[in-house]
């Protein structure tokens, strides 16, 4: 079985001496290419956590990572906020979002200067990305934020609404009000995008918008293997949205019990179960082979067959989450059988991580991602089992 310390220890690798965290390859050494913002972040966050744990190290590995995102290269000391890499100029959503997740992280963890992170990475998200009319994120500027992209994205927003419920968990103890109004933003996004387009295309969720959020259902059709913006529905992401309506609804509920203002939505509940089920069903072995393909298009069908590790990861923490917030034994065992697959076909005996990317028969394959540069989803899959359910993981170690 994949064990947490030993993935850690994998995931150490990643440290470059300069500052920040690298791309690592197949066999788990440190690759020569820039860093990027996102992978910086998610091993900021990880580590973050892993001190949460009492891991020894962990707290130099989280600081290392915050003191890269608030005095590195990636951080745009001119403009303000973050390069989306060490080669790539653009203001992105979706790496924001994930400096936002490891600021609070940090925060929540006690790590020296992540609450200094926490501060502008908000700052830059409600300045630039927060869309507050559509209550939703914009995606992407140009470096100097003179122009914004058409193009809106659910992914980028997925991740914000994660972000924003850390932060919110962060901030809870000193600033309530301030925790508060993030929790309704979380809410207002999750609304829009779960129970209003999946729920209006019975749990087939859009992910690719105009500036005006119109659905572009045939955005990526030229690309369909896209790492960040594939053609059709994305089964991995929907069942991070129905994981994510029960931390909103976890997190919701606990501040009904000291703000008789806050409310907790039936629909938070439903809506998880319902997205839930549709990815299960339509997903796993859509095309006669075991696993979930990446996408599917809108009649269901197979576009992207490979098989994506961190889809696995969110199909198998989706599954926890919902048996503890239910009580239903058949989400436990289905995430015990996916598990067990993800442990014969997906675990490498050599790193000790899960290999990114499978041919549907269960062969090693790199059409989408190379090498195996992520701990986040695999980390957080491996600690969501047996604790409770909260705004987020951080808040639920702490």
């Amino acid at each position: 079985m994949t064990e947490l310390a030993r993935l850690l220890a994998f995931a150490a690798r990643s440290r470059v001496p300069d500052g920040g965290f690298g791309l690592l390859g197949a066999d788990g050494a440190l690759l020569d290419r820039p860093q990027q913002t996102y992978v910086v972040a998610r091993m900021t966050h990880v580590f973050g956590l892993a001190h949460l744990l009492g891991r020894p190290g962990a707290a130099d590995l989280a600081r290392h990572g915050v003191t890269a995102l608030l005095d590195g290269p990636l951080h745009d000391a001119e403009h303000g906020g973050w390069r989306s890499a060490g080669d790539d100029d653009r203001k992105t959503a979706y790496m924001h979002a994930f400096v936002v997740l490891a600021g609070a992280t940090a925060t929540t963890a006690g790590i020296d200067g992540g609450r200094r992170l926490l501060g502008q990475a908000l700052a830059v998200w409600d300045g630039h990305f927060r869309d507050d009319a559509a209550g939703l994120a914009v995606e992407e500027w140009t470096r100097d934020w003179a122009a914004c992209s058409d193009y809106r994205g659910i992914n980028a927003n997925m991740h914000g609404v994660e972000a924003t419920l850390a932060a919110a968990d962060a901030l809870a103890g000193e600033q309530p009000e301030a925790a508060a109004g993030l929790r309704v933003r979380a809410l207002r996004a999750t609304e829009r995008v779960v129970h209003g387009w999946a729920r209006e295309r019975r749990w087939r969720l859009p992910e690719h918008f105009t500036a005006d959020w119109a659905p572009l259902p045939e955005y990526g059709r030229d690309r369909p293997a896209d790492p960040f913006r594939p053609f059709g529905v994305t089964v991995g992401h929907q069942f991070e949205w129905a994981r994510l309506c029960l931390h909103l609804r976890a997190a919701l509920a606990e501040e009904a019990g000291s703000r008789s203002r806050a409310r907790v939505p039936g629909w938070l509940l439903e809506d998880a179960v319902a997205l839930f089920e549709a990815a299960a069903g339509r997903g796993w072995a859509a095309d006669g082979h075991p696993g979930f393909p990446y996408t599917l298009d809108w009649d269901d069908r197979p576009v992207v067959g490979a098989r994506m590790h961190w889809v696995l990861c969110e199909a198998i923490a989706a599954a926890t989450v919902l048996s503890a917030v239910t009580g239903e034994a058949r989400y436990g065992d289905l995430a015990r059988v996916w598990r067990a697959h993800g442990e014969e076909r997906f675990a490498d005996p050599a790193t000790g991580n899960w290999r990114h990317e499978l041919t549907p028969g269960g062969a090693p394959a790199e059409s989408v991602w190379s090498g195996q540069p992520d701990a986040y989803h695999l980390a957080q899959m491996l600690l969501l089992a047996g604790r409770p359910v909260r705004g987020s993981l951080a808040e639920a170690l702490r």
